[in-house]
Parts: structure tokens; sequence; C-alpha cells
């Protein structure tokens, strides 16, 4: 390259040959610039971290207090929220899959017990596009048995995510109370979503593409924030109404519909990248 830039400036004779000479050092300068930013600097491992902000059809959620109105015409009062997120995998922008070890792979989201944060330890240097992962707990995990589960047991039991254990984990937990048009006195609701063997699965996974890369090196570690709209469960593709049934736990129709929904709660809103992070 520099060889012919000055066989070129040699030929030069006139103040436009000049102009084309200096425009090739620029593009020269700009490519070497681009190599130096590349990804393949990126190396050895951190962690990632990942908040969940919950919230109503754009609002925040504020449990016991604030009346929410969806398009079912139903004004709700949500008193709790909580399910299960797991197994994830971090997708790089060359389409290679990280698994994050499933036996650490599993979290409780609680509104009313303030977590609302995962964080993944010693994930491998790259530029992640993507996350994928589940809510609820696999047939796989269940399946080890209740010595199979370590410390997430005592968890999920101590945040009311555990029918028993010979009924299994609640994949969610989502509780309150409602009043329609029709009826203005508040009745409870309670929408307890699991699975209940391999005739009515509700574990789902699903992927979700991140706005800006997650950049994962030995001195950067990522923040991702997740929106999580609790007003998916009752009025997303799905219509859920609770004047017909305000009691959903196991349900061979409604159950898996919520589960199709819940899974449309989580996008992501924005990524901090670096070492050092202001919420």
């Amino acid at each position: 390259m520099i060889e012919y830039l000055l066989i070129l400036y040699n030929k030069m004779k006139s103040l436009k040959n000049i102009q084309y000479l200096f425009l090739a050092l620029s593009i020269l300068t700009i490519s070497c610039s681009t190599d130096d930013d590349s990804s393949e600097n990126l190396s050895g491992e951190n962690n990632l971290t990942m908040e969940f902000d919950n919230s109503v059809n754009g609002d925040d959620l504020i449990l016991n207090t604030t009346a929410y109105t969806n398009s079912n015409g139903e004004r709700i009062t949500i008193n709790r929220f909580n399910y299960i997120v797991s197994n994830f995998v971090l997708i790089d922008s060359e389409g290679n899959e990280f698994t994050y070890p499933k036996d650490e792979s599993y979290f409780v989201i609680s509104e009313e017990a303030g977590l609302n944060e995962v964080q993944l330890t010693n994930i491998p240097a790259g530029e992640y596009v993507a996350l994928r992962f589940g809510v609820g707990v696999d047939q796989e995990k269940y399946l080890q048995g209740a010595e199979g589960q370590g410390d997430f047991l005592q968890t999920a039991e101590s945040t009311n995510m555990l029918w028993s254990w010979l009924t299994g984990y609640k994949f969610l937990n989502f509780e309150g109370s409602f009043t329609t048009a029709a009826n203005i006195e508040a009745q409870d609701f309670k929408i307890h979503m699991g699975s209940h063997g391999s005739s009515l699965d509700n574990y789902k996974e699903f992927t979700v593409d991140l706005p800006t890369k997650a950049l994962v090196s030995s001195n950067l570690s990522p923040i991702v924030h997740f929106k999580v709209d609790a007003n998916q469960i009752l009025d997303g593709q799905n219509k859920i109404l609770l004047s017909e049934k305000s009691v959903v736990m196991i349900d061979e129709v409604k159950s898996p519909q919520i589960a199709t929904n819940a899974a449309a709660m989580f996008s992501v809103d924005h990524i901090h990248n670096g070492e050092n992070h202001d919420h």
C-alpha cells in the first residue's frame, strides 16, 4: 500500500492528484483505526448483569395501591408479581452461543421481595447481540428430584414460587384484585402458572434481541436493562378475562395461553457497557 502511494506521488502532475493522495492516506488511517477497535481485542471474561424493571403497559408497577385498566375493561390492582427466569444462553455477533452452567441458571424475580437482578459470572469475552432464556423450570431440572435443585429450592419456597415438591414450581405468581364495569366490588384473582407433567408442560424459552451490543471482556462488564410488562399476562396475544375465571392454576386451556403471554413480557430497554455504571 505504501509503495503504491509513493508511485502515485511521483506521477502527480496537478493539485487534483495531491487531493487524491490525501484521500487515500485518510482511508488507510481509518482502516487501521477500525482494526484496532475490532472485537478481536476483547479478551478474558467478566460478569454480565441483568436488571428487570417491572411495569404495566408503560407505567411503573406499584404493588397494592395503583389500579391499572386493561383493554379487557378490567381494572386491576396487583399485590404480587413473581416469576422464574432460567437457562440463559448468550449469542454473539457471529452466531456463536455460550450456555450458562445449567445448575446455576435459575433465578426468582420478585417485586415484593425486591429481587430484580440476575448476575451471570465468568462470561467469555465477546460482542453479544441476543439472549435466550426460559420462564419457569424445565422438566429436565425438575426430574433431578428435590436433592438436585440445590439452593434454588429454598429460594423458590421462600418467595411463594413452590406449590409443593410433588406439584412443582410456580413459574409465575401473579395476584391481586379487580373490578369491572358490571361489578365495581373488588374481587381477588390468582394466576399461577407451572408445568404439571409432560401433558401440561408450560415451560417456555424465547430469544430477545439486544438494541446494542453487550460487550464483555476482562475490563468490560455490561448491565442489560429489561422492561417487563405485566399487562401482557392477561392482555397479550391471548385475552384472559378474570370475570370468566379469577383463579387460574391448572387449566388445560388458559394455562398454556398464559405461558405464551408471559414469554412476551420481556424486552431490553438499554445496555450499559463499561467498568463503572450509573443507574
